[in-house]
């Protein structure tokens, strides 16, 4: 293995880790760290820790088969484990695509109505905010590439962590209360629903879907062999670790005030109930925080989801099974999924789609035991992998992963 690169800047080396933390923090997460701190107290802080240090072992995975062979993810799941692969996916992808992209329209609306109440309608004023927020997106996408999408997300990343964080230290609860609750596991019995908010915290730490697109961020910073590899696991790690701080940031907000509500609403609610012991500027300091948060999850998804459509596209329709190289993004299907994530989901912010949204909840939560089996498969191999292949602690974490988000797959599917 080659020397470790030692002239690299530090936004380079750090960039698509961050790029990661910050697509996956989304109104979801911040709205289910801040009513399971509100529920339960910071005693489940360690949920945050162990839900991120999960999601960086599969993040890592994913990164180790690349480096080691060159292929993406689903590149390597199509060759080796047969087309069908790609006709599960695509369907996945378009459905998970449109609810999430409704959602984060509308989390940006919420906050922005928020922000600047200039209708009368909050319904109004997260429709029109929303359809903004999202051409906005549009429009950086489409005019700067992945230079100025890094620099936009950089910005956005910096806002939100320092709000947040600046936040939670005015509320700090006590270090010794912190450290009990990140490293003494305790579940408390709140009504009964204790271990389910515990369980939605650490699943809620970190992506989905968006893991994947890591891959294509490490091509575009050209990592592109086993000596990348140190390189990845270090931004991996430094961008998790933000995202544990940011969750546990949140726990503790939440700890410190009662709220109801969901989704991106609840997040308003929280900003009206930070002004009783912050006063009006923690209100308004926290919402654009959490507008940075919304926003920035936006752009990374409107960014870097059309990656994941063009390779499927290239390997699953058109059937070029050879080894890609970065995705060309003023090609016909890149272009054809960001004009369309960025508009089609706009109807989801006129209707409600009660029955298909628990659907939507069963199969994305069923993304991670999915991923962890394909890690298991592909990357157990040594006559794929050699030296990177699978070891035993990575394999234990990877089953323990399994089980942890297959019950919850299932959790939803009896609820």
């Amino acid at each position: 293995m080659k020397p470790f690169k030692a002239r690299v800047s530090v936004l380079a080396l750090i960039s698509p880790g961050l790029l990661v933390a910050a697509t996956g923090v989304g109104a979801g997460d911040l709205a289910t760290a801040s009513f399971a701190g509100s529920l339960l107290g910071t005693a489940v802080l360690w949920a945050v820790l162990w839900g991120g240090f999960l999601k960086f072992v599969l993040t890592e995975g994913l990164a180790r088969w690349q480096l080691a062979t060159g292929e993406t993810l689903l590149e390597g799941a199509g060759k080796r484990l047969g087309p069908f692969v790609g006709w599960l996916f695509l369907p996945y992808l378009l459905l998970w695509s449109f609810f999430v992209g409704s959602a984060l329209m509308s989390a940006c609306g919420v906050t922005l109505h928020a922000i600047f109440p200039v209708f009368g309608n909050a319904t109004t004023g997260k429709i029109v905010f929303g359809i903004v927020s999202s051409l906005l997106g549009l429009a950086l996408v489409l005019a700067g590439g992945f230079k100025l999408f890094e620099k936009v997300m950089g910005f956005c990343i910096a806002l939100m962590f320092f709000i947040v964080l600046l936040t939670a230290f005015l509320l700090w609860p006590g270090t010794a209360e912190v450290m009990q609750g990140l490293f003494v596991p305790s579940i408390p019995d709140a009504a009964g629903v204790g271990i389910t908010w515990t369980v939605a915290l650490m699943g809620g730490i970190g992506g989905t879907v968006t893991v994947l697109c890591y891959g294509y961020w490490i091509r575009e910073k050209k990592r592109q062999g086993p000596e990348d590899l140190r390189l990845c696991r270090i931004d991996l790690a430094l961008g998790y670790a933000m995202t544990i701080l940011f969750g546990v940031a949140m726990v503790i907000i939440g700890s410190r005030v009662q709220i109801t509500g969901s989704g991106a609403g609840l997040l308003v609610t929280l900003a009206e109930q930070l002004e009783g012991p912050l006063g009006p500027a923690g209100r308004w300091i926290f919402l654009i925080g959490a507008l940075g948060a919304v926003f920035s999850s936006l752009l990374g998804v409107w960014q870097s989801v059309p990656y994941l459509f063009a390779d499927a596209w290239r390997l699953f329709v058109l059937r070029d099974t050879e080894k890609g190289g970065l995705i060309n993004t003023t090609s016909g299907p890149y272009r054809w999924f960001l004009w369309g994530i960025a508009l089609i989901p706009m109807a989801g912010l006129l209707v409600s789609f009660k029955e298909v949204q628990k659907f939507y909840a069963v199969i994305g939560s069923a993304f991670m035991p999915l991923l962890a089996v394909l890690l298991l498969i592909l990357n157990g191999r040594r006559d794929w992998l050699g030296n990177l292949s699978n070891r035993r602690p990575t394999v234990v974490v990877l089953l323990a992963t399994l089980i942890f988000f297959g019950g919850m797959a299932w959790a939803k599917w009896m609820n």
